[in-house]
């Protein structure tokens, strides 16, 4: 008597006869692709470029790495998760320092005052607090002790929030410049609730904004940063070799052009810079694969006579930008256009190594922040002060230097510069920042990268923006996108998002008709 197959077995076997097309090949596309083939769906993933990682990229200059992208993200149970499952649990280290400095003040640079949520004080008369506010400011914060609670129609514009409790100088000189510096927007598109969760709850409870700041640092439910040692360049590197052992195909420097809808499933037009390769049919299958078999309707390998330029698909998942999503989508998801989104402004940031002693002693902490409107740069990071591994990397007496310009609705004041001249004006706002003056700060590289500024899953109505994108796209079966432009900026938010849409493809895809041919 020959046993019946398990059902496991049989959902293996099914699987393998679907396919999904990632369009995109940085984080989230990445993401979304494992997510899919773990459970042995075929997958092809489509990169425009020719490396993985979008902006997430290894890099090296003066002879060690530079990785350009973000070098942290919130340390969220998926993002563990992921890292865990990749093997990279040994890798996560924290930041050694995350103190942060206000430049712009009329009385010069203070650091930003550890008791704070968000940039905003827990005591406005604690002496690192009238450092920045004054006395003036202090007396206009201490009436937020005298004002009634927010209990009906809790305000969730951060800045609205700041200014009717604190006043302007709390507002202007703490909390916008944190906000600007660290999330590219201002605290009048922030939502309270998403950036600071619990503050208003603890606000109606303990009757002002300084009280409630204070028990939310007592509960330390603050988000926690996390970031890896080498770089976010190792995540994406170990996301490339896992979906390698898992067979997935990945099609470099090619680009999808237009989705078909056909019968149950979808084609994708591709063009590629260069010819698509083709498997070795006589090859035997990679370890773990299961066999092609000619009478189970598995088309097993891509056959050679297959067209490179279309790919049929059971579901396609848009892994790339906003605008390059939108184009691809259009067609087929008409209320697309009218779902609401702003568009995301453009970020520059000037990566320095620069040779100078005195930012041994990190006098300035990991970051400036400025008050917006009083220079160039918005931020500069000091990344050898942030990150041991890169520290123990550069050496003493060498330093990694990041310098931000834009965010928001803000040019960066480097658009139409060259790259002397941007390496330039960003070496003269390190020096103004990082008080390090300018004849002891001697750059020995510089990278320059520009990027969407996209805003943060904090902003306020991203979560409602989001939701009528989706359900606009979920009108079509087989369908979905993923990236920051929907989840937001921070990678960890990425990882999220691409988890459960993913999650919600695969399950439709394992549950519907016959595979496409």
């Amino acid at each position: 008597m020959v046993d019946a197959p398990s059902p496991l077995s049989d959902l293996v076997a099914h699987a393998h006869h679907r396919r999904v097309v990632v369009i995109g090949g940085g984080l989230a596309g990445l993401v979304a692709a494992l997510e899919c083939a773990k459970v042995g769906i075929r997958v092809t993933l489509l990169e425009q470029s020719e490396t993985l990682g979008g902006a997430i990229q290894p890099y090296e200059a003066d002879g060690f790495p530079l990785p350009t992208g973000p070098l942290d993200h919130s340390a969220t149970e998926t993002m563990r998760s992921l890292v865990d499952d990749l093997g990279l649990g040994a890798h996560v280290v924290a930041p050694r320092t995350d103190e942060t400095w206000i430049a712009g003040l009329p009385q010069g640079a203070a650091k930003l005052p550890a008791a704070t949520v968000r940039g905003i004080p827990a005591n406005p008369w604690a002496d690192d607090v009238r450092a920045i506010i004054g006395w003036g400011g202090a007396w206009r914060a201490y009436l937020d002790r005298l004002r009634p609670p927010l209990t009906i129609g809790v305000e969730r514009n951060l800045a609205r929030l700041v200014r009717t409790r604190m006043g302007d100088r709390v507002l202007d000189r703490m909390v916008t410049p944190l906000s600007v510096g660290t999330l590219g927007i201002g605290p009048e598109e922030l939502d309270v609730d998403a950036l600071a969760p619990g503050l208003n709850t603890a606000l109606t409870r303990t009757g002002s904004l300084g009280g409630a700041v204070a028990e939310l640092l007592a509960t330390d439910a603050t988000p926690q940063a996390a970031g890896l040692d080498g770089g976010m360049p190792r995540l994406t590197a170990a996301l490339e070799r896992r979906l390698g052992d898992l067979d997935v195909e990945v099609r470099r420097r090619t680009r999808a052009v237009a989705l078909t809808a056909g019968d149950g499933g979808w084609r994708v037009s591709v063009e590629s810079e260069a010819p698509a390769a083709t498997p070795d049919a006589t090859a035997p299958p990679a370890a773990g694969a299961p066999p092609a078999d000619p009478d189970s309707g598995d088309p097993g390998p891509a056959r050679p006579d297959e067209d490179p330029s279309v790919i049929d698909a059971d579901a396609v998942i848009v892994a790339v930008g906003a605008r390059e999503a939108r184009t691809l989508l259009a067609a087929h998801v008409a209320e697309l256009d009218t779902a609401p989104r702003a568009t995301p402004g453009v970020i520059e940031t000037v990566t320095l190594v620069v040779s100078a002693s005195t930012l041994d002693t990190h006098p300035r902490g990991a970051r400036v922040v400025r008050i917006p409107g009083t220079g160039p740069a918005a931020v500069v990071s000091h990344e050898t002060a942030r990150w041991a591994w890169l520290a123990d990397a550069a050496g003493p007496g060498r330093h990694i230097v990041r310098v931000r310009f834009g965010g928001g609705d803000t040019e960066p004041a480097t658009t139409g510069l060259t790259d002397d001249q941007a390496r330039a004006l960003a070496a003269s706002e390190a020096s103004a920042l990082l008080g390090v003056d300018t004849a002891e700060l001697r750059v020995l590289a510089s990278t320059r990268t520009t990027s969407a500024a996209e805003r943060p899953s904090s902003a306020l109505g991203h979560a409602a923006e989001t939701a009528a994108i989706r359900t606009a796209i979920a009108g079509s079966d087989g369908l979905a996108a993923v990236g920051a432009w929907l989840s937001g900026s921070d990678p960890a938010d990425v990882v999220r998002d691409a988890t459960s849409e993913a999650d919600r493809v695969r399950r439709a895809t394992l549950w519907t008709g016959p595979p496409a041919e």
